[in-house]
């Protein structure tokens, strides 16, 4: 069984919601997996469970948290598909989320 991966909060609270939707994207297609909608909600609640989480009940994911963001980084060209087909990051996107990972990196050291 793989070791769960996550983050600590006060590390990915300084992170925006698109940086990390889009670090949830590259994480999910590295383990070989096509990013549906579940898939993603699932992978940023489980790694940013305070982010990504209902307010009132924080142990339930809150998938409307990515509806807006995710508009967005189409919009800007980072990330292609919908939530009835699959999410996938462009060229553009790609190059972004390896920069995301950097800064994890980073500020994990700090």
């Amino acid at each position: 069984m793989k070791k769960k991966v996550f983050f600590a909060e006060e590390l990915y609270s300084k992170i925006s919601f698109n940086d990390l939707i889009i670090f949830a994207i590259h994480s999910t297609t590295n383990k070989g997996k096509e990013c549906s909608f579940e898939d993603l909600v699932n992978e940023c609640f489980s790694l940013f469970p305070r982010s990504f989480s209902f307010l009132k009940y924080s142990q339930w994911p809150d998938s409307r948290k990515l509806d807006r963001p995710l508009r967005d980084l189409r919009k800007k060209g980072l990330v292609k598909g919908d939530p009835k087909t699959f999410f996938s990051l462009t060229k553009k996107g790609k190059k972004k989320s390896l920069e995301i990972v950097k800064a994890f990196r980073q500020i994990k050291l700090l």
